[in-house]
């Protein structure tokens, strides 16, 4: 007997430097494709999926305006990569036999329909999966927010933070400290009162607001993206206090 999704309707954020793979830049078919087939097989399961792409395997706007440009242009610019991102999901998805519509946040006809929230959420009814670019369509906002902002639209029950090589929220970063400690789950006025950085700062508020949970999850581990759509305890938890 399989099992049944716990969540009906998901956001899954996808880190642009996912795309990359092993290569650290760029998009890698391969790794694409794995994550394709993995969500292949959540789709079939039942559980409508919504994906955000991000884009810094290509452009991240920050790291352009630290180098001289305008942060405004180097923010669309970023935006322009997620569109590469997602027409390369949406690509890989299709071979795995997955209907899948592209939405963008700014107006590219040719390669993707406009996002609107009402079509969105057909598209998932119907069991496409939905792949959302171009971020919230202005600069200064990271994709993390798009996606707390299109979790709340679409009415998904959770946002899924498929991070690369992070396996979960820790009380210090991991990296930098050998006894950092990983959390199972937490509250979100935890979180704040901790400053641990679960997401951007506007996304994870906004999350807060609309009572909508968030797991932090390492993407890198084959079967965790399903992994957490079935509700299994892996990474970390955020949610509102039970009591």
């Amino acid at each position: 007997m399989e099992s049944r999704p716990h969540y009906n309707r998901v956001l899954l954020k996808l880190s642009g430097e996912a795309f990359a793979g092993d290569q650290g830049y760029g998009i890698e078919p391969e790794t694409i494709q794995k994550i394709a087939l993995e969500l292949a097989e959540i789709q079939a399961g039942g559980t409508q999926i919504a994906i955000v792409v991000g884009g810094g395997n290509i452009l991240r706007g920050s790291v352009g305006e630290k180098q001289g440009m305008d942060r405004a242009q180097a923010d669309y610019m970023g935006m322009l990569a997620t569109v590469i991102n997602a027409m390369a999901l949406q690509d890989a998805l299709e071979k795995c036999s997955v209907d899948t519509r592209v939405q963008t946040a700014i107006p590219i006809p040719q390669v993707a329909e406009p996002f609107i929230r009402r079509r969105a959420i057909r598209h998932l009814e119907k069991g496409r999966v939905v792949i959302l670019a171009g971020g919230t369509g202005n600069p200064y906002f990271t994709t993390d927010t798009a996606s707390a902002l299109r979790a709340v639209e679409i009415e998904a029950e959770v946002v899924l933070m498929a991070k690369n090589g992070t396996d979960a929220v820790y009380d210090k970063d991991p990296r930098t400290h050998a006894d950092a400690k990983p959390y199972k789950s937490l509250t979100f006025e935890e979180a704040l009162d901790k400053k641990l950085r679960v997401m951007d700062l506007t996304a994870f508020t906004h999350c807060m607001e609309h009572n909508l949970p968030i797991i932090v999850f390492d993407m890198n581990v084959a079967g965790n993206i399903q992994r957490a759509v079935l509700g299994e305890p892996i990474g970390t938890l955020v949610e509102r206090s039970q009591s």
